[in-house]
C-alpha cells in the first residue's frame, strides 16, 4: 500500500511539473514567442555577428568598411543579404570609418517581427 501510495504522489508531482514547465517549451522563454522565431532570430543576430566581424577584418586588411557586396567579393562572408532567414540585410559605411548592418523582415510571415542591426561598436540592438 504504500508503494501504490508513493507511486501515486510521484505522478501527481511529475503532473504539476509537467503544467509548470509546458508553456515554456510551447511559447519559448522570451515574451512568448514561438520556438520557430527564437530560432530564426538566432540566426539573423548570428549573421550579424559575422558581417560586423568581416567588417573589423576588412578594415584592418583594407583601411575602411565595406558594403556587403564588397565582403561577399572579398570572400569576407559566405553568403548574400537578400532574404537569409527570411531578412534582408543591408549596410550603411560612412566615410569608410563606421558602418550599420540592419536586419530588415522581408518575409510575409514576417511582418511585425523587429528589425535588427549592428554597428562598429558591435553591440546588436532592435527595433
Amino acid at each position: 500500500m504504500k508503494v501504490a501510495g508513493s507511486l501515486l504522489g510521484l505522478v501527481i508531482v511529475a503532473g504539476i511539473v509537467w503544467l509548470v514547465i509546458k508553456p515554456q517549451f510551447t511559447n519559448g522563454p522570451a515574451g512568448g514567442a514561438p520556438p520557430k522565431q527564437l530560432i530564426d532570430m538566432v540566426g539573423v543576430k548570428t549573421d550579424l555577428a559575422v558581417i560586423g566581424k568581416a567588417e573589423r577584418l576588412y578594415l584592418a586588411v583594407h583601411g575602411s568598411y565595406a558594403s556587403l557586396e564588397e565582403l561577399e567579393q572579398d570572400g569576407a562572408i559566405a553568403f548574400s543579404g537578400a532574404d537569409r532567414h527570411g531578412y534582408n540585410f543591408t549596410a550603411e559605411v560612412n566615410d569608410g570609418q563606421h558602418f550599420k548592418i540592419t536586419a530588415a523582415p522581408s518575409a510575409p510571415e514576417k511582418q511585425g517581427w523587429p528589425t535588427l542591426w549592428i554597428d562598429e561598436t558591435m553591440e546588436e540592438a532592435q527595433q
